[in-house]
């Protein structure tokens, strides 16, 4: 694992933008020990990969895959591998660094600022990581993330990937009032010691550099939402198969996979959430495979966020250059009025960009997925206490059934509904709100370069290119801004329709879920 010394910290957070703009100091509801120095070394440590590792070879990865969409950047995998990226931010207890959730979000905007693919390479990880926690099935948790850390430990990369969209489905599996709609294909069969699943995944972002396959399927087509499940699939198992690999126009670097599944056997200890796993724990389970797949992407969708806000500051860092260098009219072209009102435009979005995805962030930590890790007293002992104690006090603990429940009736309880759809609401915003701030910063860019703009060496037609995909992935943003008036607006009105259905049937207000949540004590 790479480091950085206190010296090489204080220089690297000397280039590029001030520490100061990229986390204000009064963060609310946050500023828990130990998270400033997080950042700082996150910051620090990604500037020093972009230098050392990531300008070198971007371009040349990226025009690789061009030639050849088959080739996967196994290199850079084994690279970031080294340097400790897919362990920083796994829970010391599972045996990772434990750095701060909050702080992998700049991470990303910092390496996403050279180049969003490769940020997306390492991010995509955490999108499993995150999806594997939402089941809190501690025994699947350990088992898995224990193969990530020893996987540092050889030089073997194991990552993680999310496997939710279908073919016939798309954004519909992200939202359970739309299941019904999308069709779903991939399916469960109860047998003995586990389930016989069959289908298939596509648009799998790492998919096929993943070791571990974090798998939602469904027991009964026509109850999508009632049957949700979600296994553990290990590359290797009888059935499961890899297919094609998309063509991708923009962040090639990071594959997007198909993935098939042919009456893969599944045992009962790689099943994560089943209706079965959930009988006894007194919870709807509607609610529980909507919030399972919120909460995870609650924890996701800043990173889009971050990777958006990397490339709006990509693309102003490149028109800034270009505007400093380039004559027009006997003058720089940054002396004329009208390229300096672009290029402060182009600063003021990286800032409002910067803050909305620190805001979700800080969301989902104290709110959301992870708010079981941020709470004062459970934050610091896992922060204070070594691995190697955390391994002799905790571990002997993940395996027990009653462990689970627990974790399962604190985490699928939130205390206050209205923060918890605060948390869900504000990570879209964060997705859909900076990913289109993010093209739209490109499109000023390009406004200000002209044709000049179009050449590989300025950046900006990469920025371009990467910055399409955001508006897409992790729900389209016209998905997101449905999550956005689900769950802050509509919950307030009476009456309102959505996904063309009536409120009353089809939106977990909170008046609702308080009757749930009555009902079931």
């Amino acid at each position: 694992m790479k480091t950085v010394s206190k010296r090489e910290l204080q220089k690297l957070l000397a280039v590029g933008p001030d520490i100061g703009d990229i986390l204000p100091p009064n963060i609310a509801g946050i500023n828990t020990s130990g998270i400033g120095d997080d950042v700082k070394r996150a910051v620090a440590l990604a500037r020093k990969f972009n230098e050392e590792v990531v300008k070198p070879v971007y371009k040349k990865i990226d025009q690789a895959v061009q030639i050849d969409h088959d080739y996967l950047p196994w290199e850079f995998i084994k690279t970031a591998n080294e340097w400790g990226f897919y362990t920083l931010w796994i829970p010391k207890m599972f045996g990772g660094a434990g750095w701060h959730m909050a702080s992998i979000y700049i991470f990303l905007e910092e390496i996403a600022s050279c180049c969003c693919g490769l940020s997306n390479v390492i991010g995509v990880h955490y999108l499993g990581m995150s999806s594997l926690m939402t089941g809190f099935n501690m025994k699947v948790i350990k088992k898995v993330l224990g193969e990530v850390v020893q996987g540092e430990k050889t030089g073997v990369p194991c990552l993680i990937s999310l496997a939710l969209t279908e073919p016939a489905a798309g954004s519909d599996v992200e939202e359970n009032e739309l299941l019904e709609q999308g069709k779903v294909g991939t399916i469960a069969k109860r047998v003995e010691g586990g389930y016989r699943l069959n289908g298939a995944k596509c648009f799998i972002s790492g998919g096929h550099y993943s070791t571990w396959h974090i798998t939602v399927c469904y027991g009964d087509r026509k109850r999508p939402a009632e049957t949700f499940m979600l296994f553990a699939i290990r590359n290797g198992m009888p059935g499961f198969s890899f297919g094609a690999k998309e063509n991708k126009m923009g962040q090639r670097a990071c594959v997007a996979s198909e993935l098939i599944y042919e009456d893969v056997f599944v045992p009962d200890d790689l099943v994560m959430i089943s209706p079965d796993t959930f009988k006894d724990t007194g919870l709807s389970y509607y609610d529980v495979s909507n919030m399972t797949i919120e909460s995870a992407l609650a924890a996701s969708r800043p990173g889009v966020g971050a990777f958006a806000c990397g490339i709006a500051r990509g693309a102003y860092e490149a028109a800034l250059a270009y505007a400093e260098t380039k004559m027009v009219g006997g003058a720089r072209l940054i002396n004329h009025q009208y390229a300096q009102n672009i290029l402060a435009e182009m600063h003021k979005n990286v800032a409002m960009a910067r803050l909305t995805y620190i805001q979700a962030a800080q969301f989902t930590c104290i709110w959301g997925l992870f708010r079981i890790l941020h709470q004062t007293w459970s934050y610091r002992p896992l922060r204070i206490l070594p691995r190697s104690i955390q391994a002799v006090l905790i571990k002997p603990f993940l395996n027990l059934k009653l462990t689970t429940n627990v974790v399962r009736k604190i985490c699928y309880n939130p205390k206050n509904l209205k923060e918890y759809q605060a948390a869900i609401a504000w990570a879209s915003i964060a997705k859909f709100g900076i990913s289109d701030i993010g093209y739209i910063n490109c499109m000023l860019a390009a406004q200000l370069m002209g044709v000049d703009g179009t050449r590989q060496d300025h950046n900006l037609e990469k920025h371009l290119r990467d910055s399409k995909l955001l508006q897409i992935y992790e729900g389209t943003n016209q998905l997101n801004r449905q999550i956005v008036f689900k769950h802050m607006i509509a919950r307030d009105v009476d009456g309102v329709e959505m996904f063309a259905k009536k409120a009353e049937q089809s939106i977990p207000t909170i008046h609702m879920l308080q009757q749930r949540r009555a009902s079931n004590d």
